[in-house]
């Protein structure tokens, strides 16, 4: 593919993320705290997650090892970094789920079919389509790396910990909700979300590509609406509790 279809690739994607960000104000994806059986047909959410996650694992390690590009050390440490990621979404983060929580196989599929999409940008842009000598091994040692890596795992770090809050919050045979109120939850209602923007925008920083751009947008599009969702919950659920004021949707200070 060449460097302008690449870019007419991510243009059209950049512009789904955003038609994405408005009807997502609409229409509840239906998993998790949305679940609804209008979806279809659902499967056991920890085996939803693997086959949803997986694909981009696989997709980039492929992608990679078919790559000339294979041998470049700084590419390695950018492949390297997003496959941690993914490794602990797609095999780790399954595994600590509880409760027996169901996920519609429709959004699975579209779910696989946004990261296979988004293991081409990622994965076509680093190991194809960018100027060969665009990270030379002295890029490891620039400001946007240092400051990439630094918001991609203190972003890593706060999804880790929101995730842990959150499933923490009720005792084995408890049903009851509970306001998340501990580490980052504190200043967001979505404290996960919130780390999983920050992380996929420290991506976009340490590759310094429109690629990595572009899936720090979508992320956002994805689940800034459900975090505007949760938010509204939280207050119907928690009037006295929750302070809308103080804790915004999903970036602190701003939304």
């Amino acid at each position: 593919m060449s460097i302008a279809n690449f870019y007419t690739f991510l243009t059209i994607m950049a512009i789904c993320a955003v038609i994405v960000f408005f009807c997502l104000y609409f229409v509840d994806a239906g998993y998790g705290k949305f679940y609804n059986s209008k979806w279809g047909p659902s499967i056991n959410n920890r085996l939803g997650w693997v086959l949803m996650e997986a694909p981009v694992f696989v997709a980039m390690l492929i992608l990679w090892l078919c790559s000339n590009r294979r041998g470049d050390a700084t590419r390695l440490v950018f492949l390297l970094l997003f496959e941690l990621h993914y490794f602990q979404r797609s095999f780790i983060f399954p595994l600590l789920i509880r409760g027996e929580s169901r996920m519609p196989v429709s959004i699975i599929l579209m779910g696989v079919l946004f990261n296979t999409l988004n293991a081409f940008m990622q994965g076509g842009w680093l190991f194809y389509v960018s100027p060969v000598d665009m990270y030379p091994p002295e890029w490891l040692h620039s400001f946007p790396f240092f400051a990439g890596t630094l918001l991609f795992f203190a972003g890593m770090f706060i999804n880790i910990q929101s995730d842990s809050i959150i499933r923490n919050l009720r005792q084995p045979g408890d049903t009851a909700h509970y306001l998340p109120t501990a580490g980052m939850f504190r200043y967001v209602s979505s404290a996960n979300y919130f780390g999983e923007v920050l992380e996929w925008t420290g991506f976009a920083i340490l590759t310094w590509s429109w690629a990595g751009a572009v899936f720090a947008l979508w992320t956002f599009a994805n689940l800034g609406p459900r975090a505007a969702r949760i938010h509204k919950r939280y207050q119907q659920e928690f009037p006295t509790q929750f302070d809308a004021k103080k804790v915004k949707r999903i970036i602190p200070l701003l939304y």
